[in-house]
């Protein structure tokens, strides 16, 4: 206990119970908010690029990604069991996304399953998720580490990190002319045009990556899911990518390491398991 903390209860004592809650209130809501992993904020680069632009671009990709795979027979049916447990999932954790982004109240969020053996989910801006059947079948996935893997997508985009890149992307495009086009917005838009058909494909940084984990582990685990599964997922995922480059010659951190700071952080998450878990039962 602090020396201010330990003056405030001295003095107050002697006074009501309601007042001495009150004058400890600020304390509560301040450790309330260090419930958590700790990410820090959004970065500044997202907002060189307009939020609605991407969200339009990665929302039409998107219907376009659906038709064709339908067009193959690819796309789930709204009735096949994989993809109503995906939409299932994502009804638990999608209530927690909201603190992280208030853009995502206003998201159109889809849950999509398309037929292919690739290794892979996503989430692109904007609430648009697709997974793809290979990723169920061949890692095997419990409901836990399904929650854990939708997560880190989900957190992709809460964290605006495909927004960022084309900021990144914009400044350098920019250079010596950037206060004029900031006002005029026409490099921006341009960026928006040019990278935008790559939000399928857009590579994240290895900090992107590890921040993505964090936040999804905690969305998981607030949703009720146990984040515990983290480390079996990347243990899977190890298995499944014995072939996969070294870290330094990747943009996605090694297994091993993802795994240390998952277990690094899971005192900060488990706690809201634990309460979710409770609340559901």
């Amino acid at each position: 206990m602090t020396t201010n903390v330990l003056f405030r209860w001295r003095a107050l004592r002697g006074a009501a119970p309601w007042l001495l809650a009150l004058a400890l209130l600020p304390l509560a809501t301040r450790a309330q908010e260090q419930e958590g992993v700790q990410v820090g904020g959004n970065s500044a680069f997202a907002k060189l690029v307009p939020a609605e632009n991407v969200e339009r671009s990665a929302s039409q990709q998107y219907a376009h990604m659906l038709q064709q795979a339908d067009g193959k027979k690819a796309l789930a049916p709204a009735d096949n069991a994989q993809l109503k447990r995906l939409r299932g999932i994502a009804q638990r954790l999608i209530p927690y996304a909201i603190p992280w982004n208030e853009r995502a109240k206003q998201w159109q969020w889809e849950v999509n399953l398309i037929g292919s053996t690739q290794i892979n989910a996503f989430c692109m801006p904007g609430g648009k998720i697709a997974f793809y059947s290979g990723i169920l079948k061949t890692l095997q996935l419990t409901d836990d580490e399904v929650a854990m893997v939708m997560g880190h997508e989900i957190a992709h985009a809460l964290r605006e990190h495909a927004r960022e890149r084309m900021g990144k992307n914009a400044a350098t495009g920019i250079g010596a002319n950037v206060i004029t086009q900031l006002f005029g917005l026409g490099q921006i838009g341009q960026t928006v045009t040019n990278y935008g058909a790559q939000l399928l494909t857009l590579e994240f940084s290895r900090s992107d990556e590890s921040e993505a984990d964090l936040v999804g582990m905690e969305l998981a685990a607030r949703a009720g899911y146990d984040p515990r599964a983290g480390v079996t997922l990347w243990q899977k995922m190890g298995a499944a990518n014995k072939n996969a480059p070294p870290q330094w010659l990747s943009t996605h951190p090694s297994g091993s390491t993802r795994i240390a700071d998952i277990e690094a952080n899971l005192p900060r998450v488990m706690p809201l398991y634990q309460r979710a878990r409770k609340t559901r039962e």
